[in-house]
């Protein structure tokens, strides 16, 4: 068996002696609807957390529940050496969130408020948001940031629906949800501001509130009017392959269970079903960020049971294909880019603590340059067996310049090259092999990646680039171009 894996910024030619005449272009793309307009303008930030491990009791005792927990990269050096996690780098960062954590208030019965005791400033606020409901805006909170100098665009938020000891079903995160974006917007209307669109990144169960929020609190066709783009660590679009027991992640309404069950999730008649998201949101402005690092997942159990429990195309038990807990095909979801990142599911090195997550949430949101990495032309020349047997693959890893950090991370170790491949050009098509077919599909393209680069730190000054704007094309292989 003969693998090929190729490694490189993405703004040079991956190649390798066991090749001849491969072209791997990244270009930007052509305008038009078919394309995701970049947005370079600062919009609000909602953090939502999911499980990570056997239980929630240890997150709700958490502050900003692990978003504020980093990690230590010995293998790097200087400014890349720590990362602070996901809360702090925002804080610190060139749009200067400000934190706005402690809005939510979360109830084990439904807050009863009436107009006269809301403040007199928040009159413009609907009486909704602070009552009938177990999770709802405190009016304290609300009534500092109306008389704060805070912008609203630049403002971070931790949605804690873990905090509530009675669970029910998904319905109430979503409607709570949407009515923590309704006061955001109101918020920035209060103030005189531009009413922005808000930004979520969602890890794992966190994904699902998002959907659910999407896919029915918000009336068809009205999500996309509130949320700009979504980001998804680690969550299980499409279920959980082995059984989820209830003291595995701390849930006891069934409802709240079915979720997880992949029979569900692809039933043509769940309107939150995974295949019906595209009716509600556009795919393309949803990054699905797959872990597939299973060996550092905490609880081990979970990678024996991915192990035993596998799904469609990955040759049985021999491969885990999994962050851990989630499989990496059930992580994605039809028509939204993906990309891979060598991480577990939770933990103290996981999707949630690494800066990998970190780089490529904001360079899907604020980047200012989509590529596309094609395989155009390929050619095995060495490493063949003997009896025309041969299998081949084709493992990718990105990474900007001046950041020393993968976008898109594909390797044996991961199990997620594409391929096998039997014919020495690659163009066969990985049919119940070990890994995904090309990430378009089957419209004819070898798709290998497609995401966002961000030139800002290179080419700000005091003026941003306008909305959409692109340059650079990488035009011959080898050649640097402005595209990284």
């Amino acid at each position: 068996m003969s693998r090929w894996r190729a490694t490189g910024d993405c703004a040079y030619l991956a190649s390798a002696d066991d090749l001849k005449g491969a072209v791997i272009m990244a270009k930007k793309p052509a305008t038009g609807a078919e394309t995701t307009p970049a947005t370079r303008v600062e919009q609000p930030i909602i953090l939502i957390r999911g499980f990570g491990g056997l239980g929630v009791e240890d997150e709700k005792k958490i502050a900003y529940q692990g978003f504020n927990d980093g990690t230590v990269y010995p293998q790097k050096s200087g400014e890349n050496y720590i990362y602070e996690g996901l809360i702090l780098r925002f804080m610190k960062s060139r749009w200067i969130y400000n934190d706005a954590t402690n809005i939510v208030g979360y109830y084990n019965s439904p807050v009863i408020r009436d107009e006269k005791s809301i403040p007199a400033e928040l009159a413009g606020f609907k009486l909704d948001l602070f009552s009938g409901h177990k999770v709802v805006i405190d009016p304290a909170t609300a009534l500092s940031l109306v008389k704060s100098t805070t912008d609203v665009r630049k403002t971070l938020w931790v949605f804690r629906y873990y905090d509530l000891d009675d669970r029910e079903d998904f319905k109430r995160y979503g409607n709570a949800l949407v009515r923590l974006i309704t006061f955001i917007q109101t918020l920035a209307e209060h103030k005189h501001q531009a009413v922005p669109k808000v930004n979520i990144i969602a890890h794992s169960m966190g994904g699902l509130i998002v959907r659910e929020a999407v896919q029915r609190s918000y009336a068809k066709g009205e999500a996309p009017k509130h949320i700009n783009k979504i980001v998804t660590l680690g969550t299980p679009h499409q279920g959980i392959s082995f059984q989820v027991l209830k003291d595995w992640i701390g849930i006891g309404a069934a409802a709240e269970l079915e979720q997880f069950n992949p029979d569900g999730q692809k039933d043509p008649k769940n309107p939150v079903g995974f295949n019906k998201f595209a009716e509600h949101f556009p795919p393309e402005r949803v990054l699905t960020v797959v872990g597939t690092n299973y060996r550092t997942y905490g609880p081990a159990v979970a990678s024996w049971l991915n192990r035993a429990f596998s799904v469609v195309g990955e040759f049985g038990p021999n491969y885990n294909r999994s962050d851990g807990l989630v499989k990496q095909a059930f992580a994605q979801l039809p028509g939204a880019p993906r990309t891979f990142v060598h991480k577990c599911h939770g933990g103290p090195d996981s999707l949630v603590t690494s800066r990998e997550a970190f780089e490529v949430a904001t360079r899907f949101f604020f980047g200012n340059i989509k590529v596309r990495l094609k395989l155009v032309t390929a050619k095995v020349k060495r490493g063949k067996d003997l009896f025309g047997k041969s299998e081949f693959f084709l493992g990718v890893s990105i990474k900007p310049r001046r950041v020393d950090f993968e976008l898109f991370h594909q390797s044996a170790e991961a199990e997620n090259c594409y391929g096998p491949f039997s014919n020495e050009d690659l163009s066969d098509k990985s049919k119940d092999g070990v890994s995904s077919n090309w990430t378009d599909g089957d419209n004819g393209e070898r798709l290998i990646w497609e995401g966002w680069l961000d030139t800002g730190a290179i080419t700000l000054t005091t003026d941003r680039p306008r909305d959409g704007a692109t340059s650079g094309e990488v035009q011959k292989p080898g050649r640097s171009s402005t595209t990284s």
